[in-house]
């Protein structure tokens, strides 16, 4: 007997991958810890789509196609992110979010 997983099944996996990353951005102190909270969140997003892809629009590819956009923008993201906070580690010696209030130098 083998166990196939269901759209009820995916999205509960959605939701807690959405949750956790959620939870890091609103209690991470480290900006690469925000940024991998947001890789959560987006990875999340395009796991819906893949999902209601595959359970309504099967022949259809337009959800697959969205989570290629997505996965290319969280990758850009994450390139422009890293280049920011190498930035503000270069002339403020930290990376804690929270002591990065103030766009003067």
């Amino acid at each position: 007997m083998s166990f196939v997983p269901g759209l009820f099944h995916w999205l509960c996996l959605s939701t807690i991958l959405f949750s956790i990353g959620l939870y890091g951005v609103m209690t991470r102190r480290n900006a690469v810890g925000v940024l991998m909270s947001v890789e959560l969140l987006l990875n999340s997003a395009a796991m819906n789509f893949l999902i209601f892809n595959h359970f309504a629009a099967k022949p259809f590819i337009d959800g697959a196609v969205m989570a290629l956009f997505i996965i290319a923008v969280a990758a850009a993201e994450a390139v422009v992110a890293m280049a920011l906070f190498v930035a503000i580690f270069r002339s403020r010696k930290t990376v804690d979010v929270t002591q990065i209030d103030t766009l003067k130098g």
